[in-house]
């Protein structure tokens, strides 16, 4: 009997040991879920960080370019050709993090099923990349054809309207879930793009540089709801190739127009000597990392706050601004930038907030309902207990 005691625990203290091991697996699992969150969120704001820095960096620097560079179409035409870096840069990363390595050829052919059963073919090349290779040149000349006539913080903050007309185009073209709030957002944001018109008096350079922002907003808006009708979604490698094909066509078709722009000068300069090699690469470079960050992001961090990061831009683009260039922040540009941003950030809801709020809602109101009746029971039960204490003084 002892021996057995000694090896077998008792019915009780088996429950006991078997509760304390689910609780350990429990706090191993919530430990883990904790872990794994704070490296989202870490990785959340270095990414973060980096979008608003590179997209601040990139606008300020095609600024100061075009003082000595006055060429915009050849500087997106410039930029553009970085691109082709997206895939390597892609297969680089599948390398050292994959564990089933493929050769580059193998990687190739497995990503370009994302533009048919028969691959990258001439006929999908200019029917499904060469549209998109359009629509990227005009989204990127128009807006550093804004950056000539208008400060950059103007730019961003009406750059922010592209998330309300990606909106409105997915809700009439994609029929699209309709979201009250986001068509809050949206009024928000033509309200905005009116009030950062009568800011500055209806000048002329301002109202073109604000129409070209608005139109570059447009475009960018028409290449994303374009890809998700057409192409649908895409993975990482079949993103990273599909923005070197892009490049490819740039290189292919759209290099005939800066040549085109010099020979007629409309784009000139004397010598290329004079071209400032330095700020035309950084600018490449730093619209390369946050192409980068924005579509490969989502990998490691939360979608949200990669929008956050363009958010962010702005106050940046402000400071810079305010120290570097004459910009006189009056109170109807503040206002027309406040209302610009409170509706990207109305964008930024997911689409069943509305559910959640009402969740948290009834949960409040079922705690205040329990608190009420446990107050009342404690009070009640107090009474007799003095009852009870007063009895034996009055028989005695």
């Amino acid at each position: 009997g002892d021996e057995r005691s000694r090896e077998s625990p008792a019915p009780a203290e088996a429950q006991m040991q078997a509760g304390a091991e689910g609780s350990g697996r429990v706090n191993r699992c919530c430990w883990k879920c904790s872990v794994t969150q704070l490296k989202k969120i870490f990785w959340g704001v270095a990414v973060v960080l980096g979008v608003c820095s590179s997209w601040s960096g990139s606008t300020q620097l095609a600024k100061l370019t075009f003082k000595k560079f006055d060429a915009p179409f050849t500087l997106t035409w410039f930029a553009t050709n970085w691109n082709f870096l997206f895939f390597p840069l892609y297969y680089l990363g599948h390398v050292f993090k994959s564990a089933e390595k493929q050769s580059p050829k193998q990687r190739y052919r497995e990503c370009c099923r994302f533009f048919g059963d028969n691959g990258l073919t001439l006929k999908v090349f200019f029917t499904k990349a060469a549209p998109f290779g359009v629509l990227w040149t005009l989204t990127n000349y128009l807006y550093l054809h804004a950056i000539k006539k208008i400060n950059t913080t103007d730019v961003s903050v009406l750059f922010c309207c592209n998330k309300a007309f990606v909106f409105l185009l997915s809700w009439i073209v994609l029929r699209d879930r309709f979201m009250g709030v986001r068509i809050v957002a949206a009024i928000f944001a033509i309200a905005g793009i009116v009030m950062m018109t009568y800011a500055d008096g209806f000048h002329s350079h301002s109202v073109i540089g604000i129409a070209l922002v608005v139109g570059s907003a447009s475009m960018s808006a028409l290449y994303k709801v374009l890809f998700k009708l057409l192409l649908g979604s895409a993975k990482f490698g079949e993103a990273a190739l599909f923005l070197s094909v892009l490049a490819v066509f740039n290189v292919l078709f759209v290099t005939c127009i800066p040549v085109i722009l010099y020979f007629t000068k409309v784009e000139y300069w004397s010598s290329f000597d004079i071209v400032p090699w330095g700020n035309l690469c950084g600018f490449s470079i730093l619209l390369l990392t946050f192409n980068i960050l924005l579509n490969f992001g989502i990998a490691i961090t939360y979608p949200t706050l990669i929008s956050l990061g363009i958010v962010l831009s702005v106050p940046v683009n402000a400071v810079v601004d305010h120290y570097t260039s004459e910009i006189v922040f009056n109170s109807v540009r503040v206002i027309a930038i406040i209302i610009i941003g409170l509706g990207f950030l109305l964008l930024l809801l997911p689409e069943e907030w509305d559910v959640w709020v009402i969740k948290l809602l009834t949960r409040l109101k079922v705690r205040k309902k329990e608190e009420i009746p446990e107050g009342n029971g404690d009070i009640a039960s107090g009474l007799p207990n003095k009852s009870r204490r007063t009895r034996p003084s009055m028989s005695s």
